[in-house]
């Protein structure tokens, strides 16, 4: 493992164990250098003989525990009396220190960048998205280390990031905390996040400009001019045969100059239909991974996270209630929070159960609304079975009946189209074109618009 990879786990392990242990025993802690993690084994080393003795006595079991938080994995952890290797990481610690500063001095009569606002307009980010702000779960742990690490060491690893998930999970958080990380802590570093569905509408607008060369040549600059490229929302770019192409050369560009490209999308790269092979490959070439909705514990924590930065004292049980109502994704938690907190301010009343529960009724309500639910009901209109609707059959009754589920599914829930694909055990690229065919028809056949108001009516009253 990289000597770096190996800092950043001890320090994030570090920082957790200074939380939970008394102040007499930070010295034996901070005296800790790491120099290795093989095999299992995480190795440091201290000058002190007692740091050994008191860690092995006290925190050992604590530090094991925060390191399987960490990792994932169980770990060895090994502490090594070595006086003079715990000095030698010392001095170079210092002399690396002393480099920075220097370098901060040897900048500070150069001419600025711009302030902090300029410098967000000219990357596009929002500045609630941080790192700092990002509450880690069991969902996330493995994306948010590792978007890390790409934030501290762009184009050295994992390049291109392409992460995956749901709506609303916090992929864009963490995309965006990788720029802003990178422009407060490498010296001018050049960050550009752009939505997928707005660069394709910058791209047809440039095509149509009097001056289309000249706006094509500074369209390619604003995105291949920049040390680390946030691509938003990569699937609104399939069918776009032009733009994909463009965006292939943009990516090469980018890859020869060794500058980090970070990806997003609701799906995998190979369930994107129409994406061709060459931007699949290179979209996969990277590392991928994924983020899952939020468990119950995890959407406690950030509920009161969210609460703690508000300075509010909320019991737990408004907390419990929230969070096992709103459980599809984060942004929906936060707009059910941000609902509660609002009509507070405006009433000027105490936040409790009774409130919440009365402010969030109708929301609560419509929650009732499941896949299952809907499925059951589509059934029973065609005189068939759930079990019939995810079965390989293709009778006409049959994918009728398969198109009103996944359509109403879309309209009436928020599951994405992967969580309905695997809920009827189909392929995904199925949902994607089942749900354009609906809204077409209903969009041209009275007769389907009515009976999408009559299974919608008869779906709400067997959720009540």
């Amino acid at each position: 493992m990289e000597s770096y990879e190996v800092e950043n786990i001890w320090q994030e392990v570090k920082e957790e164990l200074l939380k939970n242990v008394p102040e007499s025993s930070y010295p034996w802690i901070n005296s800790l250098e790491p120099t290795g993690f093989a095999g299992g084994v995480f190795t440091v080393v201290t000058a002190l003989s007692m740091a050994i003795n008191v860690i092995r006595k006290a925190h050992l079991k604590e530090i094991q525990d925060i390191f399987k938080k960490v990792t994932g994995h169980d770990v060895d952890f090994e502490i090594v009396l070595d006086k003079d290797t715990t000095n030698a990481i010392k001095k170079e610690k210092k002399k690396q220190q002393a480099k920075i500063e220097q370098k901060k001095l040897s900048t500070q009569n150069e001419k600025p960048i711009g302030n902090l606002s300029q410098m967000h307009s000219s990357a596009n980010l929002n500045l609630k998205y941080k790192f700092e702000n990002f509450v880690i779960g069991e969902n996330s742990k493995t994306a948010y280390a590792i978007a890390k690490l790409v934030a501290a060491h762009p184009a050295e690893k994992y390049n291109p990031l392409f992460i995956y998930g749901g709506s609303g999970l916090g992929k864009t958080h963490l995309m965006q905390a990788i720029g802003h990380y990178a422009m407060f802590n490498l010296s001018r570093t050049k960050v550009k996040y752009i939505k997928t569905q707005d660069y394709v509408n910058q791209y047809i607008n440039n095509l149509r400009g009097k001056d289309k060369t000249d706006l094509m040549i500074k369209f390619r600059q604003k995105f291949r001019n920049v040390d680390i490229l946030l691509i938003d929302d990569i699937q609104f770019i399939e069918s776009k045969t032009k733009c994909m192409e463009e965006l292939f050369y943009t990516f090469e560009t980018l890859q020869q100059l060794n500058k980090q490209i970070v990806i997003t999308s609701d799906r995998l790269p190979k369930d994107i239909p129409t994406l061709p092979d060459r931007l699949r490959t290179r979209f996969e070439m990277g590392i991928v991974v994924d983020i899952k909705p939020p468990s119950l514990e995890t959407r406690i924590n950030i509920l009161k996270k969210w609460a703690d930065d508000l300075r509010l004292d909320i019991k737990d049980d408004v907390f419990d209630f929230i969070a096992q109502n709103f459980n599809n994704n984060v942004r929906e938690l936060e707009g059910a929070f941000n609902k509660v907190t609002a009509i507070a301010d405006i009433e000027n009343a105490d936040i409790t159960l009774d409130f919440v529960q009365n402010v969030l009724k109708s929301e609560t309500q419509s929650k009732r609304i499941t896949i299952n639910n809907i499925a059951q009901t589509v059934a029973e209109y065609y005189n068939l079975t759930v079990d019939n609707l995810k079965s390989p059959a293709r009778s006409q009754n049959i994918t009728e009946a398969r198109r009103y589920t996944i359509y109403l599914a879309r309209e009436m829930t928020k599951m994405s189209y992967e969580e309905i694909a695997k809920f009827l055990q189909k392929k995904h690229p199925t949902m994607l074109y089942s749900y354009e065919k609906m809204v077409e028809e209903a969009d041209k056949r009275k007769e389907v618009k009515e009976t999408i108001r009559e299974l919608k009516q008869a779906i709400k009253c067997n959720a009540i």
